[in-house]
């Protein structure tokens, strides 16, 4: 056999032609489903026959659904523009006056600019609002566009002219306009915060998911409704964004429709100046076997396209690198001709006959109606997997010289004359020259062709969007044998405050009004929090059930999945486990279902991980708990310095809503969580819980008589001392597992030392803390009349002796009430690293056991001159400190 029999071989032109039309041919008598067949049959054979073929997760640079596959336009594409026009001027217009008036109120106009035709084809054709019949369809909107979703409801005649020209000034009389999406600010209006960016993709997935785990749980009815996130392609950088786009396909979520305005452009520059950002986004989302949908061309490139014989114009769209095309874009019509076409002669002669302004012209998929609305009705019909759209827009569109496709556009504030006179007459807003320099918000006459046009695409789907309704009604009952059997105390049997939440929230399960609207969330720590035996009694949630036999199947407490399983067990993702707790803890309004969130995690990986979700949970009005488990620094024995929490409840302070609480035994836990049950679900309050939980046992007593109020302001008083006649007091002050370390520097303190001290347990400093901040600020404010003590004041100003603190976080803790002490307040907290250590040499080395509160008593003594140097000098001896031992804070 001739030795070059194998040798590779150059295909002329014509040979491929012949394997194009052959594929053209099956695709006219058998359609694209046979001719799919058939590829991946030729793929599978070229790999057995040892063909490599090399991997791509990317297809051509150009629109996913072809011109002979698009569906007919229902609307009347005339007046939709003319519709959209009028938004884009008075977003344009809301951004420029609040300028002027107040110079760098700031406010972005190249954002909507650039999506303004997404959101229109989406508000006249497919986003559904909530009605008493219909759950609606979920819309997170791009923060940065918030401008023209206001513009458009001042057309709705949702929002007033005033409303308008306080945009970005709420305090103003009248009200003003929130410079993004914020429930907490118009919570008739946001229903989802936003602008964080990369925040509403992952919660946008969790909302899908939880939707169905609704219905799964036959909380309520199957319904096509749609979650729609609208996000930027530079958001994507963040990790957030892509993170769990893996959940929305393993769920089959094709509830879930993602659309990415790919304008190319971050805040600074191109978003891959180098690389193409939409291929690879495309590769990103078909790896994680989502259905994608390219919209990058508009209708004026289908006839050169249909030209395109050879398929070189697709090979030259993508060769072209996203700084490029964003030179295009600012570029003449003569520039486009020779950079982009004339690289092959071939391609000079596809667009022979256009001349360079029509050139200069063509328009971009995501600016194309038709092209967008093909995209939106083949994502809502698709079935079996989420679906994402990527619709290449400019940044800035309309905008012209002031900031077209140019860098600097995302900071664009200001316009002169010239340049709103350019955009008036480019989108046939009805103003005179004279009226420009003004800037005025434009709306037509109520009867005007547009208005009724607008009102009646928004009646045909259900009402108006965004509108944000709490639709849930109030729990009847007050739980009070629910909770009862946690005040009695553990009998002497040692428990951690984690097993006592555990016992509760398995009783709250069996609840016949709560019970199936318990929404237990885990990330994968379930057995570390001992709520195991939740797997038989209630199950995991799996949308598919379980297809296997658990490996555990024949102990008792077996992982049991189930499609209605109960709880939520997330995997190692804290961000996910939160974007669950989010959609369950705003179901009251999204849904009208009140279901209760548990969300149990490491506290060290909460707010210090996923704080901005915190926060975005508290301006969404969210509701439910948060449960720090192995918190502490010093009770979390042998994991070390980043498992070991002495953090979150300095890091909980900011959050406005937010209730904290530290607790040391059952029965606070108890009280705290059937008071946090009545005031978000029955008094509908905007308020959520964090509440730590340790996993250090000890006997858990019966509960005192009365503390119940003390409990929920922050602090009561847990045991007197019993000498009543001693003349050296103390108060000392202990938070969830140093409490107990404060009953034993008492017993120390009244036995070696003849010091009578009284043990408080402070549940809560942020309660103590936010009373007096808001009593102060009433006495300000009211000088004749009679004035507020704080209760932290109230429980401490007759008492005496001296004071000192101690807690498992930072001292700034309880520094924080120090001021409304009737004295000085001594601190012993756990600033610095943790260490991998057991609870007693943790407890040394941070100096918060009972040898060091016994310690700073006597010091605090010694300073007041009622015990001498010789009494503190002694004790450190008699405790085995060492005075020279590293300081925790720095070692």
């Amino acid at each position: 056999m001739d030795q070059d029999t194998f040798a590779p071989r150059h295909i002329d032109d014509v040979e491929i032609q012949e394997w194009l039309e052959s594929l053209d041919s099956v695709l006219l008598s058998s359609g694209p489903d046979v001719a799919r067949e058939i590829l991946e049959r030729l793929r599978a054979h070229a790999t057995v026959s040892g063909i490599d073929l090399p991997f791509t997760a990317n297809t051509p640079y150009a629109n996913t659904i072809p011109l002979r596959l698009e569906p007919l336009f229902p609307g009347d594409q005339a007046l939709e523009r003319r519709i959209k026009s009028l938004i884009r001027w008075n977003a344009l217009a809301m951004v420029v006056r609040a300028n002027r008036v107040e110079h760098n109120i700031g406010g972005h106009i190249s954002t909507y600019a650039s999506a303004a035709t997404l959101y229109e084809v989406g508000f006249n054709h497919f986003f559904r609002a909530r009605t008493g019949q219909f759950e609606g369809d979920t819309v997170y909107f791009q923060g940065h566009a918030a401008p023209g979703i206001y513009a458009r409801a001042f057309l709705e005649g949702r929002l007033s002219v005033q409303q308008l020209e306080n945009f970005r000034r709420e305090l103003k009389p009248g009200g003003g306009l929130s410079s993004y999406p914020h429930p907490w600010l118009m919570p008739d209006f946001w229903e989802f915060p936003t602008v964080s960016m990369g925040l509403s993709p992952l919660m946008a997935i969790y909302q899908a998911r939880f939707n169905r785990y609704l219905e799964d749980r036959g909380l309520k009815p199957r319904t096509d409704a749609k979650v729609w996130a609208f996000l930027g392609d530079g958001e994507t950088d963040e990790p957030e964004s892509l993170g769990a786009i893996t959940l929305a396909s393993r769920e089959r979520l094709d509830n879930l429709i993602f659309v990415i305005n790919c304008n190319l452009q971050r805040l600074d520059g191109p978003v891959r100046g180098n690389g193409q950002i939409i291929q690879e986004l495309e590769s990103a989302f078909r790896g994680a076997r989502w259905n994608v949908i390219k919209v990058l061309w508009g209708s004026e490139w289908d006839p050169i396209l249909e030209r395109d014989t050879e398929g070189l114009l697709v090979k030259r769209m993508g060769e072209v690198v996203d700084g490029e095309y964003q030179k295009l874009v600012v570029s003449s019509g003569d520039y486009i001709r020779q950079f982009f076409f004339g690289s092959d002669p071939r391609l000079l002669k596809l667009v022979e006959p256009l001349p360079d302004e029509a050139l200069r012209r063509l328009r971009l998929g995501g600016h194309d109606p038709r092209k967008v609305y093909a995209a939106y009705k083949a994502a809502v019909e698709h079935r079996g997997s989420p679906t994402v759209i990527l619709a290449r827009t400019i940044k800035g569109y309309g905008l012209g010289e002031a900031g077209e496709g140019k860098n600097v556009t995302h900071q664009q504030k200001k316009l002169n004359e010239d340049e709103l006179r350019e955009f008036r007459s480019r989108f046939g807003i009805p103003l005179s020259d004279h009226d420009i320099a003004d800037v005025p918000f434009y709306r037509p006459p109520e009867d005007s062709e547009e208005i009724q046009y607008l009102r009646a695409r928004r009646e045909a789907l259900g009402g108006y969007v965004p509108q944000r309704k709490v639709r849930s009604k109030p729990l009847v009952a007050n739980h009070d044998e629910l909770f009862r059997e946690f005040h009695d105390g553990s009998d002497g049997r040692e428990v951690s405050t984690t097993m006592a939440f555990v016992a509760m929230l398995r009783k709250m399960l069996k609840d016949p009004e709560i019970g199936k609207l318990i929404v237990p969330i885990v990330p994968d720590e379930a057995r570390t929090f001992g709520m195991e035996s939740l797997f038989r009694t209630v199950g995991i949630y799996s949308s598919v059930g379980q297809k296997y036999e658990p490996v555990d199947v024949n102990t008792l407490l077996y992982y049991k999945e189930a499609k209605d399983g109960q709880i939520l067990e997330e995997g190692i993702t804290e961000a996910g486990s939160v974007g669950s707790f989010i959609a369950a803890g705003s179901a009251y309004a999204t849904h009208g279902i009140n279901t209760i969130p548990f969300f149990i995690y490491y506290s060290m990986f909460g707010f210090q991980r996923i704080a901005d979700f915190i926060w975005g949970a508290a301006d969404m009005r969210t509701r439910g708990f948060l449960l720090g488990g192995t918190s502490g620094r010093t009770t979390l024995s042998g994991e070390g310095l980043q498992h070991q929490d002495g953090n979150s409840h300095v890091l909980a302070l900011p959050v406005p809503n937010l209730l904290a609480y530290d607790p040391a035994y059952a029965y606070e836990i108890a009280v705290i969580i059937q008071d946090g049950i009545r005031r978000m679900y029955k008094d509908g309050e905007n308020v959520f819980y964090y509440i730590t939980v340790m996993n250090e046992p000890y006997a858990m007593p019966a509960m005192p008589k009365g503390v119940e109020a003390g409990i929920l302001k922050g602090m009561y008083k847990f045991r007197p001392a019993t000498n009543k006649k001693s003349k050296l007091r103390a108060q000392l002050f202990g938070s969830g597992a140093i409490l107990n370390e404060a009953l034993r520097a008492q017993e120390v303190l009244e036995k070696n030392y003849g010091v009578a001290a009284d043990v408080w347990s402070v549940t809560s400093y942020k309660s103590l803390y936010m009373d007096a901040i808001e009593g102060e600020r009433w006495n300000r404010l009211h000088p004749d009349d009679t004035p507020r003590v704080p209760y932290v004041k109230e429980c401490v100003q007759d008492e005496q002796g001296v004071f000192v603190a101690a807690t498992d976080y930072l001292k700034t803790l309880p520094a924080m009430v120090a001021r409304w002490m009737p004295r000085r307040l001594a601190t012993l907290g756990t600033d610095g690293f943790g260490r991998s250590e057991g609870r007693e040499a943790l407890r040394e080395f941070f100096e918060v056991d009972s040898r060091f509160i016994v310690l700073a008593t006597l010091h605090e003594l010694a300073q007041d001159g009622l015990v001498g140097e010789a009494t503190v000098q002694n004790a450190i001896k008699d405790l085995g400190i060492d005075p020279d031992k590293p300081n925790p804070v720095k070692s």
